[in-house]
Parts: C-alpha cells; sequence; structure tokens
C-alpha cells in the first residue's frame, strides 16, 4: 500500500465515513477507528467534538489540507456578504484541483493535487501548476495535449462511484473542463452529509 493511499484509508477510518465514497474504503467493513482502541470510541460526543469532527471531515476530503490552509480559506468566506457555510464550500470548489477531481480527470483528489502540481494542467490556455489556484466562472481547465494519454486519465473517466455535477461542462473527449458557477452546497455531490454550518461555529468559538 502506498504512503498516499494509506493516509486516505487513515482518514476514512478516524472519521468513521467513507468520506468519498470509495469501494475500497476499509470502513465499507468496519466503521471503528485506526489503533488497538479504535473500537471503543463510540462515546456520544460534545458540541466541540462534534464541530471539531466535522471540520476535519470537510478539511480531509479536500486532500487533507493543513490548519493554515483551511483557516486561510474560511477567513476569506467570512468576509463575503452571505451565509460563511455556503461560502466556505464555495471557496474549496474553486480550487483548481477540486474542478480537476470534480471533473473526473484524475480518480482522487490527492491525485488531484499531484496532477495540477506537476504541471499536467491549463487555465484558459496558460499552464497552471499551484493546487490551491482560485478558478473563476467561466474559466476554461485542460488537460496539457502530452499529457492526455496517462493512464490515470482513462482510470478515472470509467469510475462509476461518482457523477460530474451540473455545475462543470466536461468535454471527455478533449479533456476540457468549463466552471460554469459557484456552487451551493446542496449542489455539490459529497457521498456523506457534510456540515459547514459546524465548521462556521467552531471557528466562532475558537
Amino acid at each position: 500500500m502506498t504512503k498516499r493511499t494509506s493516509a486516505k484509508h487513515k482518514i476514512d477510518r478516524r472519521m468513521g465515513e467513507n468520506i468519498w465514497g470509495r469501494p475500497k474504503s476499509p470502513v465499507n467493513k468496519r466503521e471503528y477507528g485506526p489503533g488497538q482502541h479504535g473500537q471503543r470510541r463510540k462515546n456520544k460526543l460534545s458540541d466541540f467534538g462534534t464541530q471539531l469532527r466535522a471540520k476535519q471531515k470537510l478539511k480531509g476530503y479536500y486532500g487533507d489540507l493543513t490548519e493554515k490552509q483551511f483557516r486561510k480559506i474560511y477567513t476569506e468566506a467570512e468576509r463575503v456578504k452571505g451565509d460563511t457555510g455556503e461560502m466556505l464550500v464555495g471557496l474549496l470548489e474553486r480550487r483548481l484541483d477540486a474542478v480537476v477531481y470534480r471533473a473526473k480527470l484524475v480518480p482522487t483528489i490527492f491525485a488531484a493535487r499531484q496532477f495540477v502540481n506537476h504541471g499536467h494542467v491549463t487555465v484558459n490556455g496558460t499552464r497552471v501548476n499551484i493546487a490551491s489556484y482560485r478558478v473563476k466562472e467561466g474559466d476554461i481547465i485542460a488537460v496539457r495535449e502530452k499529457s492526455r494519454q496517462m493512464t490515470l486519465i482513462m482510470e478515472a473517466i470509467a469510475l462509476t462511484e461518482r457523477d460530474i455535477p451540473d455545475y462543470l461542462e466536461v468535454d471527455q473527449q478533449k479533456l476540457v473542463v468549463k466552471f460554469v458557477r459557484t456552487p451551493s452546497l446542496g449542489d455539490v455531490p459529497y457521498p456523506v452529509v457534510m456540515e459547514p454550518n459546524l465548521v462556521v461555529e467552531y471557528y466562532a468559538k475558537n
């Protein structure tokens, strides 16, 4: 098992949920946490614990972002007029690695980050190798010509466990994606329930 696969499985087990909806997730077989005491961790969470879990789950879903990265995005969401939880989700979905993952150009969010970092993607014709790059409505994201025969892409397109959301227009033949609009929470096809309102409550108190 690779280090990255191990990390993904560890996040699932720690959350006790299959947060990416993958068929091979270990919680499909056992729903307790990692470690020798994992089976004992079924106590009812406090309000703080529930809020912390919601934050960890959302942060983990987008490639296990660092606390510094996630807090920065939250602070930006907080500054925008409107529902902070909705704004937070919108900003996370505008990350270039999230768009590449949503468009099924790669099989996992971790692969999406690496795919972007290695320079396989362009935005409006310009190569971008920063996974956290924030796309705008109307932006055209494409796989570079010399990267289009990668086995990774073919495997991702063949996946049946997730669908492409309607805020993206994807041409799977040309491997081109248009970011149509910033989604709201209800638009995002999370396999599990995400509760950004609890994340807002967590940061409001800490």
